[in-house]
């Protein structure tokens, strides 16, 4: 049977009511985070709401939430534009990205439990395994998950709750490196010493790969304005 456009499925395949709106925003945060609508791209109500075959209030609720999310910058009425990341705000998110994961990771590593564990290596393999197909796009969501569920390991509801707050921009962040297999090789270094507890070398890999995601962004960015 075909599953309505409101509807998702849950493991048991019993379907969940999704509201219009969260479906629009979840479609176009997912435009934006893939890079199918770049930095600035403009995003008007009546366009949208004829490309998704919607009307225009749930086009209207979505940019409003992703104006929150700090993906879209609102303009008069009824239109916005994707945000475009100042160097300013790159430096801003790069202080708070590094003292959220070496913390992050540091409990996740102390905290580990077994079904966590499995929910990482999971994310992990769908990463290397899009990386080594060359889909970039798979392998970026698969590597924002890693990170995702490494947040789920540290066991602290105000850390998931910061989490949850500056997940689209830190998806943004994590999205913008080129070498899919570099990354996730970093993460399977950082799940090895993450199962064995192994706090001092967990510290270690975060920074160099804080370090590497910087560089890897900056080539990246480099390359998309040439």
């Amino acid at each position: 049977m075909a599953r309505s456009e409101g509807a998702r499925v849950t493991g048991a395949d019993t379907p969940e009511f999704e509201p219009e709106s969260d479906r629009v925003t979840r479609r176009i945060r997912d435009e934006i985070l893939d890079g199918e609508r770049g930095p600035g791209s403009r995003l008007v109500e009546r366009e949208l709401a004829a490309e998704l075959g919607v009307s225009r209030l749930p086009v209207r609720e979505a940019l409003k939430a992703l104006v929150t999310e700090g993906l879209v910058t609102p303009r008069p009425r009824t239109w916005a534009v994707v945000r475009e990341f100042s160097a300013t705000d790159l430096a801003d998110l790069d202080e708070v990205r590094g003292a959220l994961e070496t913390l992050t990771f540091r409990l996740a590593a102390q905290r580990s439990t077994r079904a966590g564990l499995d929910r990482l290596r999971e994310a992990l393999d769908a990463e290397l395994a899009a990386a080594r197909r060359g889909d970039a796009v798979r392998a970026r969501r698969a590597a924002a998950d890693f990170h995702e569920a490494v947040t789920a390991l540290a066991a602290n509801e105000l850390l998931s709750e910061l989490e949850r707050t500056l997940r689209s921009r830190m998806r943004w962040v994590l999205g913008r490196h080129d070498d899919l297999l570099a990354v996730a090789q970093e993460h399977a270094d950082l799940y090895e010493a993450i199962a064995a507890r192994d706090v001092p070398r967990v510290d270690s890999l975060v920074l160099n790969h804080l370090a590497s995601g910087r560089t890897a962004r900056a080539e990246h960015l480099g390359r998309s304005e040439e």
